[in-house]
């Protein structure tokens, strides 16, 4: 019988092979990325049917990249393994097409029924956040619209890059347009999220969660 063929997507090598040895007993491990342009590059070339991606990653993180993934390849299921036990990622990773939702340290007891899970078509969410997760959905308060969304896909590209410490000109040459584009981009991603400075961006990234320390 053919195994299921996972890609996993982490930017520390560690925590890449620990989920290899986790998951090769039941299912074929087709590649291991460390960035999210890395992991959309490895999508399309190896074609696996479930993604695990951590979320924050350098380059794109993995919600970003994950969305950008579902839009040309809806069928593909992803399984998110992250750190942040926080609702508001939560619901942004199962806005992006996620279908499971797992806390690191959680990862030995958890993973393998998430996947299982998704590759049924149905959602798992790690218990510790499950209620909450529900409540935020009852009440309506996972639609209110942050800032952070009213930005373009491009537009959080360029930010998290910015964040990272990457000049224009390398940004330009990462996305393939020109520094003048990415100069624009940058104002108006100021301008939308009310900051007066490349030092409050940075912030406002590093707090946000779309880039780690």
């Amino acid at each position: 019988m053919k195994k299921t063929r996972v890609l996993l997507a982490d930017d520390h090598k560690i925590v890449l092979e620990g989920l290899r040895g986790l998951l090769e007993p039941e299912f074929e491990v087709v590649g291991t990325v460390e960035d999210g342009r890395a992991l959309m590059d490895a999508t399309e070339k190896l074609h696996p049917d479930v993604i695990v991606a951590d979320i924050s990653m350098p380059l794109l993180n993995g919600i970003e990249a994950v969305g950008q993934i579902k839009k040309t390849d809806p069928h593909i299921k992803v399984v998110f393994l992250t750190m942040h036990p926080d609702v508001t990622y939560a619901t942004r990773a199962f806005e992006a097409g996620a279908l499971g939702y797992v806390l690191k340290h959680s990862a030995p007891s958890e993973l393998v029924t998430a996947v299982r899970e998704a590759l049924k078509g149905r959602t798992y969410v790690t218990p510790v956040i499950a209620g909450e997760l529900l409540q935020a959905y009852k009440e309506g308060s996972h639609q209110r619209q942050h800032p952070f969304r009213r930005l373009t896909p491009r537009q959080r590209e360029v930010l998290q890059l910015l964040a990272e410490g990457h000049s224009a000109k390398e940004i330009a040459t990462i996305l393939y347009i020109s520094p003048r584009t990415v100069e624009f981009h940058k104002y108006r991603i100021m301008e939308e999220l009310n900051l007066k400075s490349s030092a409050e961006l940075v912030h406002y990234a590093i707090k946000h969660g779309i880039v780690s320390v």
